[in-house]
């Protein structure tokens, strides 16, 4: 996968949240964005998710105009802000609710990827019961489920543990050499140098350095 922007701005009620980014972003590689709060990180995921759509500017994903030729990016998983379910449900119920969309995912591989982020398949707990960094592991674990060749992950470490965020490192590194195109935010850059390729810096709204790591 192949996503191009080109001279991207994003203006909300008068505020320029994305001010003319240009990024070229690859397969097989993982882009860290850091910033202070508010910088713009969030706003930039939410363009190439194609959640919002540019004031001005455009993006390409393997060649075609997001907003215009496609409304998503065809094969992603993502995981922005505070991952959301349905309190009722268990875990591995929400994961298999999503999963029933595309008919892509079976039970075998939802609970192979509940294992992965570091939780119980088995446990019955219902979604509204769970911790903040239960609520995050599953939130990483729907973004990856299906396999998707793009990945984007919103302070998916926010709230784990030291194991929680070791076991968010592996999976990053391990979609990456699987080929995946991921894109992550961390408010700890030391975890961003660990996983990234490349770490794009964002103040205003602007890319104003790239760091290959």
């Amino acid at each position: 996968m192949d996503i191009i922007l080109k001279n991207v701005t994003k203006i909300i009620k008068r505020n320029t949240v994305v001010e003319n980014v240009n990024l070229s972003l690859h397969s097989g590689t993982v882009y860290g964005l850091c910033g202070y709060n508010g910088c713009g990180k969030t706003m930039l995921m939410r363009l190439i998710s194609g959640l919002i759509i540019p004031t001005n500017g455009e993006i390409l994903v393997d060649g075609k105009k997001l907003g215009k030729q496609i409304d998503f990016p065809e094969s992603m998983g993502i995981l922005i802000e505070n991952p959301s379910f349905l309190g009722s449900l268990s875990g591995f119920e929400n994961l298999k609710m999503l999963a029933s969309i595309k008919h892509t995912v079976a039970d075998d591989i939802i609970i192979k990827t509940i294992n992965r982020v570091g939780l119980d398949p088995k446990d019955k707990k219902k979604y509204r019961k769970y911790s903040l960094g239960m609520k995050h592991r599953l939130g990483v674990a729907a973004a990856i489920m299906e396999t998707p060749e793009l990945i984007i992950l919103d302070e998916p470490t926010n709230a784990l543990d030291a194991d929680g965020v070791k076991i968010v490192q592996n999976i990053i590194m391990e979609e990456k050499a699987r080929g995946a195109l991921v894109i992550v935010t961390c408010h700890d850059k030391s975890v961003l140098e660990d996983v990234s390729d490349v770490i794009y810096s964002i103040e205003h709204g602007r890319v104003v350095s790239d760091e290959k790591v």
